[in-house]
């Protein structure tokens, strides 16, 4: 929710970082010394370039300050919870093979004062709650896929969920499948493993499948606000994981939305989407299964040769891996996930796509598990 103090504060950080900007070219004109010839191969400073220079900054910024009014307006007008036309026309036009729930209610939430610039947080957060109430106990659905508004799917995205539902129904150690990996972003997955599939103690979202008996459990202790970190904390996710592939079968295009872009720049757009079909329904998944599916990975971190961060960084790993990169505290942990681009932060001390403590990702074609020291039993919650 963007305020009229935040579009105030924006403008006056241009306003001022315009002003120096000038200040600083008419300062570097003024220490020009009068008289005296430039350096050798340095062209002289002349009125006119400086002039051209600050005209040319003059259109630039003009245009950074409508790109920004642009978004302002955007995030100003933005419907919450439903009640947004277009959207309901094009539910519409499919007729009767769509059910529209529609929310009732649009109204603000009663909050605390510091909390009122999180109030569309409120809003999803009650929205889901009436939502995930309208299909487990008014339509009566025993699963739920959710896919956000901002969401873009694989050509296999329905082929995914239909194969893992079994599973999911299966294994009490599950809790969710999801179809989105946090480290999935270019050059960081393998490109030729679409089918690879993985547990993560992490709660990913972002097109994502749980059963009702999960949401029994939640539906009344469900929070009021920021829901999807909630899910993280270990009072709700009990040890269980969820299932997650290598390639997301989602992306996102929500730069503008509740959360201003948070990570969107730097992360989320530049998320690899699948683009082949990988026939799940046909493939053996059981390997997936709790006690299975943990010895082997165990197995295939510490029997991998120990490598130092700076080997990985520069890119120095020799043989075709996989490689352990380990770390024995969070600042090791946040410093080398953020220098080697994979997502550093953490919650209640679960690291985005891990698995009892790894991240597993690709640097420059191999695969690096950026692992605690064999032994790990349990994650520290103070460690966010």
């Amino acid at each position: 929710m963007i305020r009229k103090r935040s579009v105030i504060l924006l403008g006056t950080f241009l306003f001022v970082s315009w002003n120096a900007v000038l200040v600083l070219l008419l300062w570097r004109r003024d220490l020009a010394p009068q008289g005296e010839e430039p350096p050798p191969n340095q062209e002289p400073l002349r009125h006119d370039d400086v002039i051209q220079d600050v005209l040319k900054m003059v259109d630039t910024f003009e245009a950074e300050l409508e790109r920004q009014k642009d978004i302002l307006l955007q995030i100003k007008d933005q419907k919450l919870d439903c009640g947004h036309q277009d959207t309901a026309a094009v539910i519409q036009s499919y007729g009767a093979k769509v059910t529209h729930l529609k929310q009732p209610d649009l109204g603000d939430l009663p909050v605390r004062p510091e909390h009122k610039k999180f109030q569309g947080y409120y809003k999803i957060s009650r929205h889901y709650r009436w939502a995930l109430n309208q299909v487990f106990r008014t339509l009566g659905h025993s699963a739920v896929v959710i896919v956000e508004d901002d969401l873009e799917v694989a050509p296999d995205f329905f082929e995914y969920f239909r194969a893992l539902h079994p599973l999911l129904r299966a294994d009490p150690s599950l809790w969710c499948v999801s179809a989105w990996n946090d480290n999935g972003r270019e050059g960081f997955v393998d490109p030729g493993h679409a089918d690879l599939l993985y547990r993560t103690d992490f709660f990913p979202g972002l097109g994502w499948m749980m059963l009702k008996e999960v949401w029994d459990e939640l539906e009344p202790k469900w929070p009021a606000a920021f829901w999807d970190d909630w899910m993280r904390q270990p009072e709700q996710r009990k040890d269980r994981a969820c299932i997650r592939p290598e390639i997301s079968r989602t992306i996102t295009f929500g730069r503008q939305g509740v959360s201003l872009g948070q990570f969107y720049d730097k992360y989320l757009k530049f998320i690899k989407l699948n683009s082949q079909f990988v026939p799940f329904t046909k493939l053996d998944l059981s390997y997936l299964k709790e006690e299975t599916y943990r010895v082997k990975f165990e197995k295939d971190v510490y029997s991998a040769p120990s490598v130092s961060y700076e080997d990985v960084k520069q890119g120095k790993l020799t043989g075709l891996g996989p490689f352990r990169l380990q770390y024995s505290t969070k600042d090791a942990f946040k410093i080398m996930a953020k220098n080697l681009g994979v997502m550093e932060d953490l919650k209640s001390g679960v690291p985005r796509a891990g698995y009892r403590g790894v991240v597993s990702f690709v640097s420059r074609g191999q695969r690096v598990y950026l692992a605690p020291p064999a032994g790990w039993t349990r994650y520290d919650p103070t460690w966010s």
